[in-house]
């Protein structure tokens, strides 16, 4: 079976995002005002072909520890559909 995966990958609470701090400290400037709390990510979206969606989440889980995230600095989130 084929399955399409979204991982959103981000950095953890607690480690500084200076690209998130940037577009905070922007978007007042473009009339944003009330924006708090930025912080960048990345969506990698993907298919892959599987037994069913069990196998396909542990090997993308294994994708997000080995590769596709830094575990030491970077959480990460899957979906599967």
């Amino acid at each position: 079976m084929k399955f399409e995966v979204a991982v959103e990958v981000r950095l953890r609470e607690g480690i500084a995002d200076p690209q998130g701090q940037t577009i905070e400290r922007a978007l007042p400037a473009l009339g944003f005002d009330g924006v708090e709390g930025v912080r960048v990510g990345k969506v990698i979206r993907f298919e892959i072909e599987a037994s069913d969606a069990a196998n396909a989440r542990g090997e993308v889980e294994e994708m997000c520890d080995r590769f596709l995230a830094n575990p030491v600095i970077e959480d990460t989130e899957v979906t599967i559909t």
